[in-house]
C-alpha cells in the first residue's frame, strides 16, 4: 500500500480540529505553551463554546472523549495504550478500555460499490448478498456478512475510505504536538513521546497492511494444523486485497457468553482449560501469539466442537533467544530463584538502569515470598504480573513490547478463565509447561545439540584458521594491516598538557622580560623619561599584563 503525504490543507485541517476540541474539554493550556499556537489564531478556539459543560467531568473522562471526537486515528492511539498500564495510572486505563467498543460505524458507506472498486469486480456477478450493515466497527475498518456465488458465507473486513490520509495528516500532528511537549514538558519528556509516536506510526501502518494479516492467519493455521480442538477461518484471497480481507464466516458463541454455551451442554470448565493451553502453547511453543484475545475475539463453534480466535492484526512474535529467556525467566519463577532472576530481566530489558540491585532484589524477594505463602487455589496470575510489571517500572526495566502485550494477554485469558470457571486457575495450567520445559532444557537432546552446534563453530574456526592467517601476513608484507588502538582520556589529557606547555612558554617570556628590562633600567639605556629607560619600563609593561593574563587563567580553571 503506498503511503501518501498528506496535503498541507489537510494537516492545517487536522491542527484546527485538535485545537478546538482540547480547548473544548479543558486541554486548551497544552496548546497554549507550544510553538504551535502561530499556525491558528488561539484566541477564539481558548473560548469555546461548551467549554464550561465539561468541566464537570474527571479529567481521564474528558481525555477518553477528546480521542473519541478526534477520531480514528487517536482512537487506536488510546487502545493501544489501554494495554499499558506500566505506564499510565489505573483511572486512565479504564477510561482507554471504554474505546474498544465506542467506534462509531460509517455513516452513507456503500460497500457493495466500495468492494467493486476495491477488486475491480462487477460486485453482483461474484456475490449474492452483501449486507449493507456492519457487524462489527473498528478504528480502522468494519466487518460486513456477505455471501458468495458459490454459496459460502463470508465476512468482509474493509478499511475506512481515505483512512490512510488521515492517519498520516494525524501522525504528522501528533510528531509536532511530542516534539513540543518534549520540549516544554519536563514529566512528559520522562515518557519519551516522540518515541512513542514513533512506533505508533511503525504500529499502525503494520496493521493497515491486511495482507500481513492474512499471512499471520495462515501461520497461525500451519502451527496448529494437527491440533483437533483449534480452528482458523479459511481466506478468500481472490477476494482479498491489503485493504480488504474476504474470510470464511463464523457462526459460534462467544466464549464469555457462558449461559448459552452451558444451554448447549457444554462443560465451560474443560472450555477454559483448552483455551488456556492452546494460549501457553502459542507462546511457549511456536513464539507467535495472538496479542488481543479478548472474549470478543474467542468464539466456541459447536457444530466443529473446536474454538476459534479470530482478528489476527495484532500478534506478538517471539524470536528463539527471547522465547528461551522466557522460559529461563518462568523456570526461575518457579524455583523462587531471586539471584538468577535480575540477570534474566536484564538480558531480556531493551532499557535497565538498575540503580539499586539490593532494592531490586528485596522487591523481588517480597514478590515471591507472597506467592510461596499463598495456597496455589489462591494465586492469581493478574495480580502477580500487575506486582511484576510496578517491580520493572519503579526500577527502571523497560522489556520489549511484545512481552507487555503478552502480559496484556495473559491477563486477559485468566480473566475469560475465571469467567467460565469461578474456581480456575492459571498458575496450574503453568505446572505442565513447566515440567515439559525443564525436561527440555536439562535433557541430553538438548545439550547434545548444544554442543554439537559448538562442536560446528570450532570446526569452522579451525577450518578457515590457514585461510584467515594467510591473509593476516599477506597484509603484513603488504604494510596494509592497520591496528586501531583508542586510548580513552589521551584528548584531555593532551589538552592539559598543551595549557601546561603554553603558561610555562609564558612565564619564560614574563621572566626574560623582566630580566631584559631590569638590565636595560640599571644601564640607564636612553632614551629616558624623568631618569627611566623608556624600554625598560615598556619590558616591565609586558611583563605585567602577560602575568596577570596567565594568573585570572589559572583562577578561572582552579588550577593552582
Amino acid at each position: 500500500m503506498p503511503e501518501t503525504k498528506p496535503s498541507k490543507s489537510r494537516k492545517l485541517k487536522r491542527y484546527k480540529k485538535l485545537f478546538n476540541v482540547l480547548a473544548k474539554y479543558g486541554f486548551d493550556h497544552i496548546m497554549a505553551q507550544s510553538s504551535m499556537k502561530k499556525l491558528i489564531p488561539w484566541s477564539p478556539l481558548s473560548k469555546h463554546p461548551e467549554h464550561d459543560k465539561t468541566q464537570s467531568l474527571s479529567t481521564y473522562e474528558r481525555i477518553r472523549m477528546v480521542l473519541e471526537e478526534l477520531g480514528p486515528t487517536y482512537i487506536k492511539l488510546g487502545q493501544i495504550f489501554s494495554n499499558r498500564d506500566d505506564m499510565l495510572p489505573p483511572g486512565l486505563i479504564l477510561e482507554l478500555e471504554r474505546l474498544q467498543d465506542r467506534v462509531p460505524k460509517l455513516k452513507d458507506f456503500d460497500v457493495a460499490k466500495a468492494i467493486a472498486q476495491e477488486l475491480n469486480i462487477n460486485s453482483q456477478e461474484h456475490f449474492l448478498f452483501i449486507d449493507p450493515e456492519p457487524i462489527a466497527a473498528a478504528s480502522l475498518a468494519q466487518v460486513h456478512k456477505a455471501r458468495l456465488s458459490n454459496g459460502d458465507w463470508v465476512a468482509l473486513k474493509i478499511q475506512r475510505p481515505n483512512i490512510l490520509e488521515t492517519i498520516d495528516s494525524d501522525i504528522e500532528v501528533m510528531k509536532q504536538v511530542a516534539k513540543s511537549l518534549e520540549k516544554h514538558s519536563s514529566q512528559a519528556k520522562a515518557f519519551q513521546p516522540m518515541q512513542i509516536v514513533a512506533a505508533f506510526e511503525k504500529s499502525i501502518h503494520e496493521e493497515l497492511h491486511f495482507l500481513s494479516e492474512i499471512d499471520n492467519m495462515e501461520r497461525f493455521a500451519k502451527n496448529f494444523q494437527d491440533n483437533g480442538t483449534l480452528y482458523v477461518p479459511t481466506v478468500y484471497r481472490e477476494y482479498s486485497t491489503d485493504s480488504l480481507i474476504c474470510m470464511e464466516y463464523i457462526d459460534g458463541i462467544k466464549i464469555s457468553e457462558v449461559e448459552k454455551l452451558t444451554a448447549l451442554g457444554i462443560d465451560c470448565k474443560a472450555v477454559a482449560q483448552i483455551g488456556v493451553s492452546l494460549y501457553l502453547e502459542q507462546v511457549l511453543d511456536f513464539g507467535f501469539f495472538h496479542a488481543d484475545p479478548h472474549p470478543g475475539n474467542i468464539f466456541i463453534l459447536p457444530e466443529k466442537d473446536r474454538i476459534c480466535f479470530l482478528d489476527y492484526g495484532m500478534m506478538g512474535n517471539l524470536l528463539p533467544h527471547e522465547k528461551e529467556q522466557l522460559g529461563d525467566l518462568l523456570l526461575a519463577f518457579t524455583k523462587k530463584d531471586v539471584k538468577k532472576l535480575i540477570p534474566i530481566l536484564e538480558k531480556i530489558a531493551i532499557k535497565a538502569e538498575i540503580s539499586d540491585d539490593n532494592e531490586l532484589q528485596q522487591d523481588l524477594h517480597t514478590l515471591v515470598q507472597g506467592i510461596s505463602d499463598t495456597s496455589i487455589r489462591n494465586i492469581e496470575l493478574s495480580t502477580i504480573l500487575t506486582q511484576f510489571k510496578d517491580i520493572l517500572y519503579h526500577n527502571n526495566i523497560i522489556l520489549p513490547h511484545n512481552l507487555y502485550l503478552l502480559i496484556r494477554a495473559l491477563i486477559i485469558m485468566e480473566g475469560v478463565g475465571l469467567k467460565l470457571d469461578p474456581e480456575f486457575n492459571i498458575t496450574e495450567n503453568l505446572k505442565p509447561y513447566v515440567i515439559t520445559l525443564t525436561r527440555k532444557r536439562f535433557g541430553l537432546r538438548r545439550l547434545f545439540k548444544k554442543n554439537i552446534s559448538r562442536l560446528q563453530d570450532y570446526d569452522t574456526l579451525i577450518g578457515n584458521f590457514p585461510e584467515d592467517l594467510s591473509i593476516i601476513l599477506k597484509k603484513i608484507k603488504e604494510g596494509k594491516l592497520v591496528v586501531i588502538h583508542e586510548h580513552k582520556g589521551l584528548k584531555e589529557f593532551q589538552a592539559t598538557s598543551n595549557k601546561a606547555i603554553n603558561r610555562l612558554v609564558f612565564a619564560v617570556i614574563i621572566a626574560a622580560l623582566s630580566i631584559g628590562s631590569s638590565i636595560l633600567v640599571l644601564a640607564e639605556m636612553p632614551p629616558l623619561i624623568k631618569g627611566v629607560p623608556l624600554l625598560g619600563a615598556i619590558g616591565f609593561l609586558l611583563s605585567a599584563i602577560l602575568g596577570f593574563f596567565v594568573v585570572i587563567s589559572i583562577f578561572r580553571n582552579k588550577q593552582f
